[in-house]
């Protein structure tokens, strides 16, 4: 770069950093008007400066913070590889799509397989088997911990099933002992999606390093964001591969963008009907998508992952003061349990009403967004009551009762950083308050409330 550029750069993310200290910072909690969000961005100047700098170079896909990015993230997690898509939602289709490459053999996924999955979550850890032409099997979840039912697994092992994908609720692991052992003995790929779980540790192990798979999300909303993005990770370079290749067009070749001739034999293919020589480039083995992220969000996700080890902290902070303030409130509300032997970075404190509450979970959820604390359910409750899967063909093991609980009676409130002491110091008051409105029996004493 030209000095007289270099000089303009500087002078420029100065600049950015003084527009974050006149736009962002400073901000008051104000009880009853500042609204109290499940989840958020949390940021400062540095973000802003990167994104800017990435910019400045105008690359606009993939470049050196996206290389940085994978590079540091997979250290962080454990693992080999990182590779970066641009929604966690694409990492999911990627990882499932990933398994039916022909380059896995007799162990690729082909169409009518079953793929074993939990009934209660999000819907884009579903969505990919079913876009994949495979079977969702739905195992039930346990309570409190809403991770799927292990007990289940045997029940719901048929002669065509190949593989697992199961989340990690609200960033508590579900029982990693159970499901990988079940995974092993019976050969099934196993694919762990931790869009809500960065950092949650299994008997002192990150999630996200037990699978074959895993897959992340760094929408606004999770512990880390590029705004949009996500990726996935494995310790297995095959899979890696096969993965940038579902991502990136289809194509065999691997070089990075503005690269060529990685492999040092360009015009020296020879693969499938093509003639000798046909350019590797423009080689495809898979029915791939264009998935990539660009640099303009890798910059704000390298930024945002110097924090991580602080968000975390965070997390695990808030929610045990949410935990210590409505302990006591134990007879009316299922308060969260975290999976023996996990360690979770908690996404979100979920609650549910209990049977006999003088209050229904719509009650409780309106009186909370009256006072401006957010809330959300446990994403899609249990997903074969969604109408979008009314027309899938599925399996379901026993009768759900469980997800159909957390469908009818829970709901989350935040624990991300930008939560703040007199911020959870007033959420805990508020339930508190609802209880002392429902003038409940005396054995939930003043001080209780």
């Amino acid at each position: 770069m030209n000095p007289n550029a270099q000089q303009l750069r500087s002078r420029i993310l100065d600049l950015v950093g003084e527009y974050y200290e006149a736009e962002f910072a400073g901000r008051t909690f104000v009880p009853g008007e500042t609204p109290i969000l499940v989840s958020g961005r949390v940021f400062d100047a540095a973000e802003l400066r990167t994104l800017v700098d990435a910019s400045l170079d105008f690359w606009l896909t993939t470049g050196r913070f996206a290389q940085k990015f994978e590079r540091e993230f997979a250290a962080f997690f454990g693992v080999r590889d990182a590779v970066l898509v641009n929604s966690g939602s694409s990492a999911n289709l990627l990882a499932l799509a990933c398994l039916s490459s022909p380059k896995l053999g007799d162990r690729r996924l082909r169409k009518g397989d079953e793929v074993i999955t939990a009934a209660a979550g999000f819907p884009t850890t579903v969505n990919p088997i079913v876009q994949n032409g495979l079977v969702p099997v739905f195992v039930d979840i346990e309570l409190p911990t809403y991770n799927v039912d292990v007990s289940a697994l045997e029940a719901a092992l048929g002669p065509r099933t190949r593989a697992i994908i199961l989340a990690h609720t609200l960033g508590n692991p579900f029982d990693l002992d159970a499901v990988t052992a079940f995974a092993r003995r019976h050969g099934l790929w196993l694919i762990e999606d931790c869009c809500d779980a960065v950092g949650s540790l299994y008997r002192g192990r990150r999630v996200g390093a037990f699978g074959d798979l895993a897959t992340v999300s760094f929408y606004p909303a999770h512990h880390i964001t590029m705004g949009e993005g996500g990726c996935v990770l494995t310790d297995r370079p095959l899979l890696t591969t096969i993965v940038e290749s579902f991502r990136d067009w289809g194509r065999d070749c691997w070089c990075e963008p503005g690269n060529q001739n990685t492999c040092g034999k360009r015009f020296d293919w020879q693969l499938g009907g093509l003639p000798h020589g046909y350019d590797h480039k423009y080689i495809y083995s898979h029915i791939g998508y264009n998935l990539k992220a660009t640099d303009l969000q890798a910059a704000v996700g390298v930024a945002q992952l110097a924090k991580l080890p602080g968000f975390i902290e965070a997390r695990r902070r808030n929610f045990q003061a949410l935990y210590d303030g409505l302990k006591a409130l134990d007879e009316l509300f299922v308060l969260p349990q975290a999976t023996p032997g996990a360690e979770p970075s908690w996404f979100g404190f979920p609650i549910a009403v209990r049977e006999g509450a003088p209050f229904s979970r719509a009650d409780v959820v309106r009186f909370l967004e009256e006072k401006k604390i957010a809330t959300r359910s446990l994403f899609g409750g249990n997903l074969v009551r969604q109408p979008a899967y009314a027309e899938v063909p599925y399996r379901a093991i026993g009768d759900l009762a469980n997800s159909d609980f957390a469908m009818e009676r829970v709901f989350w409130i935040g624990v991300y950083p930008g939560i703040t002491g007199p911020m959870l110091d007033y959420m805990i008051e508020a339930l508190h308050a609802l209880i002392a409105q429902r003038r409940l029996p005396s054995h939930v004493s003043a001080s209780q409330r």
